[in-house]
């Protein structure tokens, strides 16, 4: 008896911990636009993580998983918003190296 119990309630533990990590690409969307931010003086570099950002941001808001948690979803946008920021950051930082060329 027991040993059903415990087997029924790491079954219920399991659900709710893969529940809780159902998709990494708000977390990743994050740590891409924050590498964009930091990383835009390096010469295209910061627009690319930018650009990875909004598209991992993007394709996880599509994901039935984020919609109907609404943490996954604040992080997902927080990943746009800041891959919007470094793509901007960036672009601000090319135009004068441009102006030389």
């Amino acid at each position: 008896m027991t040993a059903a119990v415990s087997r029924r309630c790491s079954s219920v533990d399991g659900n709710k911990n893969r529940k809780q990590h159902g998709s990494r690409l708000p977390t990743v969307s994050i740590a891409l636009g924050a590498l964009s931010v930091a990383s835009f003086w390096v010469v295209g570099l910061g627009f690319l993580f930018g650009v990875a950002a909004v598209v991992c941001g993007a394709i996880a808001t599509s994901r039935s998983a984020v919609v109907d948690d609404e943490a996954a979803s604040l992080r997902a946008l927080l990943g746009v918003v800041a891959g919007a920021a470094g793509i901007t950051v960036s672009a601000i930082a090319l135009l004068p190296m441009l102006a030389h060329l």
